[in-house]
């Protein structure tokens, strides 16, 4: 079997491809899991990138949760009541929490069908665009199930509880333009020139000192269940250490002398 998640490099900037076509890059298996949280382990030891891009290889971005595998009761679908809880919180579970402790920004390029646990997936991510081809659905009322993954949490924060609730309350899905005007996602594209906008973005955002983008991304983080005073304590710290950098001394320079920065990582 090949890899589950396909790993390139394109200077500062990584991209993992689910590579699970044959399943529309379902995520419910351990390969998947595994190779998702092994991927966020090495951006997160390696300083010196700055961005990562998840897509997904085939027609579709995931179609979340194997329907063929709940059928069949196979692998984290099977047992009783308390071995399906165990299988959820020691599988697809670990998806959010490898995800949301990703250390630098993350852009999902949603390239298909972004179904149930696909669809929070990219929800995962810290910046979102699609291609025309697109669709976006919290479908798991669709087969009588609730979003076991975190979709419950990631979902009314990317677009608003009202928003979230006829999406999770219908399991409709909604096109890419939709998602545009709801703020699912930033960006539309087509289908062919997706993953060039991608990396666009990501170059936006690989352009700027990777120590602070990392405390940036820290610091957003913290901002979802922080006091304001806590974060000020927090920001307070993390400033101190962004004031000792080179990288802030080489974007001071720059700037008053009217000429681009070279950021080390120092």
């Amino acid at each position: 079997m090949s890899d589950a998640v396909l790993i390139s490099r394109t200077g500062d900037v990584v991209t993992w491809t689910l590579n699970r076509p044959d399943t529309r890059n379902a995520i419910s298996e351990i390969d998947m899991i595994e190779a998702l949280e092994d991927a966020v382990t090495a951006v997160n030891r390696d300083q010196s990138v700055r961005a990562v891009i998840l897509t997904g290889a085939g027609s579709a971005f995931s179609s979340g949760g194997n329907v063929k595998h709940m059928r069949d009761k196979e692998g984290m679908f099977g047992g009783a009541p308390g071995e399906i809880r165990q299988g959820y919180r020691h599988g697809i579970q670990r998806i959010p929490l490898a995800l949301y402790t990703c250390e630098v920004p993350t852009i999902a390029a949603v390239n298909g069908p972004a179904i149930g646990a696909g669809c929070d997936l990219s929800l995962m991510c810290d910046l979102r665009i699609a291609s025309t081809a697109a669709v976006f659905a919290e479908s798991f009322v669709k087969v009588g199930l609730i979003p076991g993954d975190g979709g419950a949490w990631l979902l009314p924060r990317a677009i608003g509880n009202a928003r979230a609730a006829e999406m999770a309350f219908t399991g409709e899905p909604i096109d890419a333009t939709k998602a545009l005007d709801w703020g699912l996602i930033s960006q539309v594209t087509e289908p062919e020139e997706l993953l060039s906008a991608a990396h666009a973005l990501a170059a936006r955002v690989a352009a700027n000192p990777p120590q602070v983008l990392r405390m940036t991304k820290k610091l957003l983080r913290e901002g979802q269940h922080q006091s304001l005073e806590s974060l000020l304590e927090l920001s307070a710290a993390m400033q101190s250490i962004a004031h000792h950098t080179r990288d802030h001394h080489e974007a001071v320079a720059a700037m008053l002398e009217r000429r681009g920065p070279e950021f080390t990582g120092e």
